[in-house]
């Protein structure tokens, strides 16, 4: 079992510096059971799935309305999914990622 050295430096009446060692055992015994923890709790981890499913959804409902010729404009890029909707999605995802990120896990 390791142990913890603690030293302390003092100063005598002619001004050396003398080093005292002292070994303690009973702080070994907490740092041995050292448990590692995530840094993000299952429901961090749920809430990061939702808000990702939220940014692909925006991202997959931004795809498209283009026209198949160069030569002829489509009307298709203005409408509610492209315009509105998608931003929406990706605005809600962007929040909850964030809100995942900054929660503290519950013990």
């Amino acid at each position: 079992m390791a142990q913890n050295v603690k030293k302390t430096i003092t100063t005598n009446n002619q001004n050396t510096l003398q080093a005292k060692t002292t070994a303690s055992s009973s702080k070994a015994k907490t740092t041995d059971n050292h448990v590692l923890e995530f840094a993000f709790g299952k429901e961090n981890y749920r809430l990061l799935l939702i808000g990702l499913g939220f940014l692909l959804a925006g991202y997959v409902l931004m795809i498209g309305g283009g026209s198949d010729d160069p030569n002829i404009f489509s009307d298709k890029i203005f409408d509610f999914q492209r315009l509105t909707l998608a931003p929406i999605l990706l605005i809600i995802g962007f929040v909850i990622e964030v809100f995942a990120i900054m929660i503290k896990p519950k013990d």
